[in-house]
C-alpha cells in the first residue's frame, strides 16, 4: 500500500513524457495547421453557404441544388491518380510534388471564397455555384494531397498522433467557418465574413511553404508499370511512342493503385477492404438516430443537446483522439484498432441502458462522453493503419479509396435506421447496432493472427527526412 503513491507517480511522469514526445514533433503541429486549412472551407459550401442564401432570400429549391457542391468530396477519387502522378511545372521544382499540389489547391480555394464574398447571391446564384464548385473541387485536391502528405512525412506509429491533430485543427476550423462566419455575417455582412475566410486559408498556405517536403519516391512502383504498358502498347498495338508513352501513364495512374493492392496483399486483400468498410458501421448507424433519441425519446431541449454532444463531446472526441495518437506510440496500432473496435460496439449498448431509465442530464454526458472517447480511439487507430496500408507510388490514390470506403456502408445503412427505431424500438436499435461491430471486431482478430504475413506483404519502407 505504501508505493502505491510512487508507482501511480511514475506511471504519470511516464504518461505526460509519451505525450509530450509524441505531440511535440514538427510532423504533428504541422498536421494541426493543415488540419485546420482542410476543415476551413467544408461548411462555406454547405450549411454556412445555405445559411447565407436563405438569410438574403434566395428560392429554398435553388438552395436545395446547391447541396450538389458536396458530391465533390465524394468523388475525389477519381482525379486522385492525377494528384499521384502528374508534376506541376515550377512548383514540383520549388516544393515537391506534395506541396505543389497543396499550396496550388489552398490558392484555389482562397481565390474561389474571395470571389464568393463579390457575388451577389439573388441576383446571380448561378455564378455562385460555380465558385462554389471551385472552392468544393479544391478543398477535395487538398484533402488527396493532405492525406498523402500526412503518411508520407512520418512511420506508421507516428500516424495516429498526426490523425489526432489534424482532427483537432479540422474542427477549430469547423467553429471558425460555422459559428464563426455566421458571428461575421450578423455583425457586418456576408461579404466580410467570406472575404475574412479567403484571409484564413493563409494559415494553410504559410504551414506548407514552412513545413518539409516527404523524402519519398513516388514513382517507382508506377514508373515500372508504365513502363511496361508502354512496350506492350507499342509492340501489340502498333502506337506511335509519345501515344504509348501516355498509355503507360495512364494505366500507371488510374489501374496502377488497384493492381499494387491486389498484388501486394493477395489473399489478404479482401479481408482488409471488408475491415475498411465494416469499421466504423455501428457508429455511423448509431449516429443518424442520436439526435432524434435526445430530443423526441429523452425529452432533452435543443439547448441540453447541444450542450451536452457538440461542446462537451467536442472535447472528449478531441481527448479520445489525443489518447489515440499516444496508445497506437505506445503499443502498436493493430492493439488499438482492437480495442476501439470492441470500444465503439460497447459504447452503443450504454444508449440501451439510457433508453431504460428516466432522463437524466448527467448520465447522458457520461454516455456521450464514453461514446467519443471511444469514437477518437477508434478513427485515429484506423486512419493510423489505414496509413500503413499505402504504396508510396499510390499514396493519395489509395487513402482516396480507402477514405471513401469507410463510410459508405455506413451512411447507406443508416438510411434504414428510422424503420428499425419503427419495428423494434430505440432500445432494440442500439442493441442491432452494437451487433453490427461484431463484424469489424472478428475480422480484426483474423487480422491480428495474421501479423506477421501482413509485415511481410506490407509496402517497403519508404525513405523520410526525419524519423526522431
Amino acid at each position: 500500500m505504501d508505493g502505491r503513491p510512487a508507482i501511480l507517480s511514475e506511471a504519470r511522469r511516464i504518461l505526460i513524457r509519451d505525450v509530450l514526445h509524441t505531440y511535440t514533433r514538427w510532423q504533428v503541429i504541422a498536421l494541426l495547421f493543415l488540419g485546420f486549412s482542410a476543415g476551413l472551407p467544408f461548411l462555406l459550401v454547405f450549411s454556412t453557404l445555405n445559411a447565407r442564401l436563405a438569410d438574403v432570400g434566395v428560392e429554398t429549391a435553388t438552395i436545395g441544388f446547391f447541396s450538389w457542391l458536396g458530391m465533390t468530396y465524394s468523388i475525389k477519387v477519381f482525379w486522385a491518380p492525377v494528384v499521384d502522378r502528374l508534376r506541376l511545372p515550377l512548383l514540383d521544382r520549388l516544393l515537391g510534388k506534395r506541396r505543389s499540389w497543396i499550396l496550388l489547391a489552398q490558392a484555389g480555394i482562397a481565390t474561389g471564397l474571395y470571389a464568393m464574398a463579390q457575388v451577389d447571391a439573388v441576383a446571380h446564384p448561378e455564378r455562385l455555384a460555380l465558385w462554389g464548385l471551385l472552392v468544393a473541387f479544391s478543398s477535395a485536391t487538398q484533402d488527396i494531397g493532405i492525406d498523402a502528405y500526412r503518411i508520407e512525412i512520418a512511420e506508421e506509429r507516428l500516424q495516429a498522433a498526426l490523425a489526432a491533430t489534424y482532427i483537432f485543427g479540422y474542427r477549430l476550423a469547423l467553429l471558425v467557418a460555422g459559428a464563426g462566419a455566421l458571428y461575421l455575417a450578423e455583425f457586418w455582412s456576408w461579404q466580410v465574413s467570406y472575404e475574412t475566410m479567403a484571409v484564413l486559408v493563409g494559415v494553410g498556405m504559410l504551414t506548407i511553404l514552412v513545413a518539409r517536403e516527404p523524402a519519398v519516391n513516388h514513382y517507382a512502383v508506377a514508373g515500372d508499370i508504365a513502363h511496361h504498358i508502354e512496350r506492350e502498347a507499342a509492340r501489340r498495338a502498333d502506337l506511335p511512342p509519345r501515344l504509348a508513352r501516355l498509355a503507360g501513364w495512364f494505366y500507371a495512374a488510374v489501374a496502377g493503385p488497384f493492381l499494387d493492392f491486389f498484388q501486394r496483399y493477395r489473399e489478404l486483400a479482401l479481408a482488409i477492404l471488408a475491415l475498411v468498410a465494416l469499421y466504423r458501421v455501428s457508429d455511423i448507424a448509431m449516429g443518424v438516430m442520436a439526435n432524434p433519441f435526445y430530443l423526441n425519446f429523452l425529452g432533452f431541449t435543443k439547448t441540453q443537446v447541444a450542450d451536452v454532444t457538440k461542446v462537451f463531446g467536442f472535447f472528449m472526441t478531441i481527448g479520445g483522439s489525443l489518447l489515440g495518437g499516444v496508445l497506437v506510440v505506445r503499443y502498436g496500432v493493430r492493439r488499438v484498432l482492437l480495442a476501439g473496435a470492441v470500444m465503439t460496439a460497447a459504447t452503443n449498448l450504454l444508449f440501451v441502458l439510457l433508453a431504460q431509465y428516466p432522463p437524466n442530464i448527467v448520465t447522458l454526458a457520461l454516455v456521450v462522453s464514453a461514446d467519443n472517447l471511444s469514437g477518437g480511439i477508434a478513427n485515429v487507430a484506423l486512419i493510423a493503419w489505414l496509413s500503413g496500408m499505402t504504396s508510396a507510388s499510390f499514396t493519395a490514390t489509395q487513402y482516396a479509396l480507402f477514405s471513401s470506403l469507410m463510410t459508405l456502408p455506413g451512411k447507406f445503412l443508416g438510411g434504414f435506421s428510422g424503420l428499425l427505431v419503427e419495428a423494434f424500438g430505440y432500445a432494440g436499435f442500439f442493441t442491432m447496432s452494437a451487433l453490427m461491430g461484431g463484424p469489424a471486431i472478428l475480422l480484426v482478430l483474423f487480422l491480428m493472427r495474421r501479423g506477421r504475413r501482413l509485415d511481410t506483404l506490407a509496402p517497403d519502407p519508404v525513405v523520410r527526412q526525419e524519423r526522431s
